[in-house]
């Protein structure tokens, strides 16, 4: 289907070109769909139909963002993004999954996927997400060489690192842009759902809840050396001096 023009229905409205999105999806018909919304919203696409020649795409096109499947012939999904984040690619990922794959959906946020989207979901859907995981990217980039540091906490956004003195300490993306956040912002309190639209770029269609669970996450990796403080009744917010 790629450099065939999409059939779009009449009296649509195009978007300006806003960049390149890789999908790779094994199902034509899912693909098809998926490169139809994604054009009309001003995308342009490629696809891939397995893992090998995604993860080699990736590489070749250096898309704005993959829409990557679970369940690819070839290599599984999991493994291309786990792939793609050992070779220090951190392209956004929207990683998609059925219902029952859970276990691969928590994987491969552990790996460093930013989003993820469960099968059924709608085409609108979809293109939101990915404005959202474009949306935060764009924020990461605007930091420029921004480095943050409290005591013996050191984290940097654009190369993807968070040490704690001295020693490296493993972040998803979605983890590490929520701490850049609050760091950059230290002092000021956000409730969940600013938070879920200036980190994850979408709160409308998500529970609260994940706020909590990825503050959790954090405390868990940086251990005492964590800076986020519980504001009771309202939010989060990193402590304006040293973590204690």
């Amino acid at each position: 289907m790629n450099g065939e023009p999409c059939p779009y229905p009449t009296g649509v409205v195009m978007h300006p070109r806003k960049g390149l999105v890789l999908i790779v999806e094994d199902d034509p018909n899912i693909a098809a769909l998926q490169r139809l919304y994604l054009e009309r919203d001003g995308y342009r696409t490629e696809t891939a139909s397995d893992g090998p020649a995604g993860f080699e795409a990736v590489a070749r096109l250096a898309p704005a963002a993959v829409v990557l499947d679970v369940g690819l012939p070839g290599m599984d999904g999991v493994t291309l993004c786990r792939r793609l984040r050992e070779r220090g690619d951190w392209t956004p990922v929207l990683l998609v999954t059925a219902r029952g794959d859970e276990a691969d959906r928590i994987l491969g946020l552990e790996l460093g996927a930013d989003d993820y989207l469960t099968k059924p979901f709608s085409p609108g859907e979809l293109v939101a997400r990915v404005n959202a995981v474009l949306r935060r990217g764009d924020r990461r980039a605007g930091a420029g060489a921004a480095v943050h540091v409290a005591g013996g906490l050191r984290v940097d956004p654009v190369r993807h690192t968070v040490h704690v003195d001295g020693v490296p300490v493993e972040f998803t993306a979605l983890e590490l842009g929520l701490l850049a956040h609050l760091l950059e912002h230290r002092g000021q309190v956000f409730t969940r759902a600013q938070l879920l639209d200036r980190v994850w770029g979408d709160s409308a269609h998500r529970d609260q809840r994940v706020v909590d669970v990825y503050v959790s996450q954090i405390r868990g990796k940086l251990g005492a050396a964590s800076p986020i403080r519980t504001v009771r009744g309202v939010g989060y917010s990193a402590a304006a001096g040293e973590p204690g």
